[in-house]
């Protein structure tokens, strides 16, 4: 059995898309479909930079959905190889989870990338710049991390964000219990917290404000059918039915990202195969959860080349 998996936040940077558009007209279209609903040069954005503002969230979260779908189109189009043939399930990191259900047809290229391009403001709207901090916890469980974050909150948010795999956990919440948390990483057994580049503590209850705007834009462009099953960041648990994938969506954005979990029960669910499309982030934390997985990481026109023949 096959997982296909589709990357977050982090894994964006420049020259990111570049060799699939050179190689193929069908990648281009993804690239162009997504700058005409954003009404902007995204592509010539994540091809050419500048860095700082293609790792702004607004454009980060559409530029990754971007690249992974259009490396999900080239497969299939020039290669033959679908996803809805070759995956039995689907899972994506944060943001990733759209993608994925894009690649999977819940939702078309143009509305995914205006639910993650007002994702993106929603989220960054919801904390005044500075007052939110993520950090990467090293060396730390989960259980490890989430006594680290209740000993650092002192009254503000400090929660735990992306449990990602058994040796990465990531807090979110206000600045002060976040630089707390860091100071305080060794006294709980914690290699060390390293404060994260991002602009706003996503998946925390801060980002209550921007859950709600989801809901409306949910409600507005719900899931439709998808074509292979899909398992939630929020639960780590299979979904199927569109309406219940639309709720979890809405509370993705305060949630923990269950990473870790989400591949154990893909792998107890009898996946043996974790095929990351747009990127190579996912893979490596997949061989650090399930050792005995089979990993692939697809990006270039080799990858998907290489890919295609032993799948065909």
């Amino acid at each position: 059995m096959t997982a296909f998996i589709f990357p977050g936040q982090g894994s964006q940077k420049v020259g990111m898309g570049a060799d699939l558009a050179d190689a193929s007209a069908h990648a281009r279209e993804v690239f162009e479909e997504v700058n005409e609903a954003l009404k902007q040069d995204l592509f010539g954005l994540m091809t050419g930079g500048p860095e700082s503002e293609l790792t702004m969230t607004a454009n980060a979260q559409p530029a990754i959905m971007a690249n992974s779908v259009a490396t999900a189109r080239v497969l299939e189009k020039e290669f033959g190889v679908a996803l809805a043939d070759k995956a039995d399930c689907v899972a994506g990191h944060s943001l990733g989870e759209y993608s994925a259900l894009c690649a999977a047809g819940a939702f078309s290229l143009t509305d995914t990338a205006k639910l993650l391009r007002l994702r993106g403001i929603a989220m960054q709207d919801a904390v005044p710049i500075g007052e939110g901090a993520m950090a990467a916890l090293l060396g730390a469980d989960i259980e490890t991390a989430t006594a680290l974050a209740e000993a650092a909150a002192e009254g503000q948010v400090c929660e735990v964000a992306n449990d990602n795999d058994p040796t990465q956990v990531v807090i979110s919440g206000h600045a002060e219990a976040i630089d707390r948390a860091i100071a305080m990483a060794k006294d709980h057994g914690i290699k060390r917290g390293i404060k994260l580049p991002v602009s706003a503590p996503f998946h925390c209850s801060l980002m209550q404000p921007a859950a709600l705007r989801m809901k409306t834009a949910l409600g507005e462009t719900p899931p439709s059918a998808f074509t292979v099953p899909l398992y939630a960041n929020v639960t780590a648990a299979r979904v199927t039915d569109p309406a219940e994938e639309q709720a979890l969506l809405v509370d993705q954005i305060t949630g923990r990202v269950r990473w870790r979990e989400s591949v154990l029960a893909m792998q107890e669910a009898g996946v043996e195969r974790f095929v990351e499309l747009g990127g190579k982030v996912l893979g490596p934390m997949v061989g650090r959860i399930a050792k005995d997985a089979a990993t692939v990481s697809l990006v270039t026109m080799e990858d998907l080349e290489n890919f295609a023949k032993e799948n065909g």
